[in-house]
């Protein structure tokens, strides 16, 4: 288990937790992010901006920034 971090970019993750506060994990679930969702961590900005999610099973994409893709604890998912 581990966090979202920039080596992450274009791998396939599952989400196994969210560690956050009310309000991130409120966040995260009403845009359709959940544990045990699969996802795909896209593009990431530079010098620390935001990292672009894509959610495998809803195919929402999002961009979230650092401080909560930290927040966001997943496993790498070898199952395709």
């Amino acid at each position: 288990m581990t966090i979202i971090d920039p080596s992450a970019e274009g791998r396939i993750l599952r989400i196994v937790d969210i560690a956050g506060g009310e309000g991130v994990r409120r966040r995260l679930f009403a845009l359709g992010f959940q544990p045990g969702d699969r996802v795909e961590c896209g593009q990431r900005g530079i010098f620390g901006g935001p990292v672009v999610l894509k959610n495998l099973r809803t195919g929402v994409s999002m961009a979230v920034g650092r401080g909560i893709a930290r927040k966001i604890l997943v496993a790498v998912d070898d199952a395709d």
